[in-house]
């Protein structure tokens, strides 16, 4: 797929606050990518007890902030037990879940990380790519255009993408049996490891995935031991970009482990890709355009297992908390 060879610079603004204007007020930031939405922290020496209390608490969409999940911008040297690839970066991007759990990564989340490292001074996109440590390992953040070429999105390096099923789960039609509210059977689904856990299922028809009720967890069978993610997909066909790339097209909704339903998921959109490539076989597509309710993302998947994640990332308000209030 051909994108503009130099896309449109991107301002830095100028950097929040960095702390309260008094006494137990905690300055953040809220962003959200494709919708899927995070309150962001700059706690770049560690100083902050990020809880799970406090996480729940900022992540309430009616006594706190609101978000699927909390980003704390930290130096790595101050992260006890990295994976050792990751000690050679600066800045390490601590994610935390809405329910206070600790998720080992989130492709959205990078990106918008990576926006606000550079609101913050930490990162200048015309100087190079940015690499962020994060509990899966290293990914590299760079500029580049958007789908339409109008403004600016962020790709993510997302490393490598596998099928812990292997090559029999694709001859069976997948490795897990998941049920799902609102739809009458069991369907089949593929795990799909991106740094964390997924099943995807997928669809026949959009009029299925609009009427599934991800209110309610899918049951997955066998139970995976560290939870999963799951995504529902419905294929929307294929295209032939301008340079003769063919590109697909997938339509998405997700139930993450440890939040719910999200608006949007980065890591689900690399396996939702990866599994309807997989099953489509040599002839399928490496590059996808993967639409979820909060607005598209695009994924390539290369020969070498690795996938690539590029989509929008917005910071849209800066905030003091009181956490005085907040933990009323």
């Amino acid at each position: 797929m051909t994108a503009p060879t130099a896309p449109t610079p991107v301002e830095t603004p100028a950097a929040p606050p960095a702390s309260g204007p008094a006494a137990g007020a905690l300055a953040v930031t809220k962003g959200h990518g494709t919708q899927n939405d995070f309150v962001l922290v700059d706690d770049r020496e560690g100083d902050l007890d990020l809880t799970p209390v406090l996480v729940r608490r900022l992540c309430d969409r009616r006594a706190g902030i609101g978000a699927d999940g909390v980003i704390r911008v930290v130096a790595t040297r101050h992260v006890p037990g990295v994976p050792e690839e990751v000690r050679g970066t600066t800045w390490f991007m601590d994610y935390r879940n809405a329910d206070g759990s600790v998720a080992q990564m989130c492709g959205n989340g990078v990106r918008v990380f990576a926006r606000y490292a550079h609101r913050l001074g930490l990162w200048d996109p015309q100087a190079g790519p940015l690499d962020v440590g994060t509990r899966a390992g290293v990914r590299t953040v760079r500029s580049t255009a958007s789908e339409s070429g109008e403004d600016t999105w962020l790709t993510v390096g997302m490393g490598a993408v596998t099928l812990p099923g292997g090559r029999d789960a694709l001859t069976t039609g997948g490795d897990a049996q998941v049920h799902v509210a609102g739809l009458a059977v069991t369907r089949p689904g593929l795990s799909v490891d991106v740094g964390n856990p997924h099943t995807v299922v997928v669809l026949a028809q959009e009029s299925d995935l609009e009427r599934v009720d991800l209110t309610v967890a899918p049951a997955v069978e066998p139970v995976p031991a560290d939870g999963t993610n799951v995504e529902l997909v419905v294929p929307l066909g294929e295209r032939t970009a301008v340079d003769g790339t063919v590109v697909g097209r997938v339509r998405m909704r997700v139930h993450e482990r440890g939040v719910g339903e999200t608006r949007s998921c980065g890591t689900g959109a690399v396996a939702a890709a990866a599994a309807v490539r997989a099953w489509g076989g040599a002839q399928a597509p490496a590059v996808w355009l993967v639409d979820v309710p909060g607005g598209t993302v695009r994924v390539t998947l290369h020969a070498d297992g690795r996938a690539d994640l590029a989509g929008p990332a917005v910071l849209v308000a800066d905030a003091h908390v009181d956490l005085a209030a907040l933990s009323a």
